[in-house]
């Protein structure tokens, strides 16, 4: 029971250890350690987003593409509403949380214009019966999307608060080190598909330790700038209640939108699913990349590290809930 346990929860509790080896050994994965983190993380972002191109299912997304409502839905909530919420989020919390570090403030930001997850959103559509092929498609279309989008909001984003830094040359390295070896991943999928299906877990494995390689070095650096000295538990618990009321602002918008449109069962399963998830295989390497010079990175990357878990959490509780209501 505990071994499954484990191995069911391995990522994150993966993402607490390396948090906390962050913490005792801070040198080896700082700036100019001898783990080189400068030179690594690129290599390691072109490999998770090859690897995420070769797991992509494109061969089963035209299923659901028919449901064009469903995913105008979807896209509005991953790159229009939660966006909305994010600088709504901005102008409240100051006034309640007065000594907020800018890190998180843009953390908030960052977490609300990322793409949706595909795997855990399509998996949970189906544990709670809902409408899967057009899960598929929509997760898959917001993460090809957001390699793209996720930038350009997140320079819109910081214009708008007074945060932004340009954006120019950014574009660029983002499509070599990630639009490229994605589409080099699905090219290849169709000569490997059989191999790649079958080997899942090994894919999976291999992408999830770049991830926590790269949060290790995010929060080496912020450890060696004694940033954690200012703020400590205060900042945590804040973190966590902000990241627990946005999941409950945004999964209340979803509900409330689908009954205005009236949905099906399926297809609203499909909409929430697909709509509150944000990703952190792909948030982690697209964060490097926009912020990955800064020494408060691990700030920025502490909403979407406890939404991740929290998100898996809940949904995963519904899922179940909805699945066996069906059955009843």
């Amino acid at each position: 029971m505990l071994v499954t346990w484990i191995r069911r929860n391995g990522f994150v509790l993966g993402l607490f250890a390396v948090v906390v080896i962050a913490f005792l050994f801070p040198e080896p994965g700082s700036r100019n350690g001898w783990l080189h983190p400068e030179l690594i993380s690129n290599f390691g972002i072109a490999l998770i987003l090859f690897l995420q191109g070769l797991s992509m299912p494109l061969e089963k997304v035209k299923r659901g593409a028919g449901n064009w409502r469903l995913h105008v839905i979807i896209q509005s909530f991953t790159f229009v509403v939660f966006p909305i919420v994010g600088l709504g989020f901005q102008l409240v919390e100051p006034h309640v949380w007065a000594n907020e570090p800018q890190g998180i403030q843009q953390g908030f930001l960052y977490l609300c214009v990322l793409p949706s997850t595909v795997s855990t959103s399509v998996v949970l559509t189906s544990v709670a019966r809902g409408n899967t092929a057009a899960a598929i498609l929509s997760a898959a279309f917001s993460n090809i999307a957001g390699v793209v989008l996720t930038p350009l909001l997140v320079s819109f984003l910081m214009q708008a608060t007074g945060q932004s830094g340009p954006i120019g040359p950014l574009l660029l390295q983002i499509t070599c080190l990630t639009l490229l070896p994605f589409a080099v991943g699905v090219g290849l999928r169709h000569f490997i598909q059989a191999w790649i299906d079958a080997n899942k877990s090994w894919v999976n494995l291999i992408s999830n330790s770049v991830i926590l390689f790269i949060v290790y070095t995010a929060f080496c650096d912020s450890v060696n700038e004694r940033i954690w000295d200012k703020y400590g538990v205060v900042l945590t618990v804040g973190v966590l209640l902000s990241v627990a009321l946005l999941f409950g602002i945004m999964s209340l918008l979803i509900y409330l939108t689908s009954l205005a449109a009236k949905l099906n069962r399926e297809d609203w399963i499909a909409v929430y699913f697909c709509s509150v998830k944000k990703t952190l295989a792909m948030g982690v390497p697209l964060a490097i990349l926009i912020f990955g010079s800064r020494a408060d990175l691990s700030l920025i990357l502490l909403p979407i590290m406890f939404y991740h878990p929290f998100q898996l959490f809940v949904n995963g509780l519904l899922a179940n809930r909805w699945a066996r209501e069906l059955r009843a």
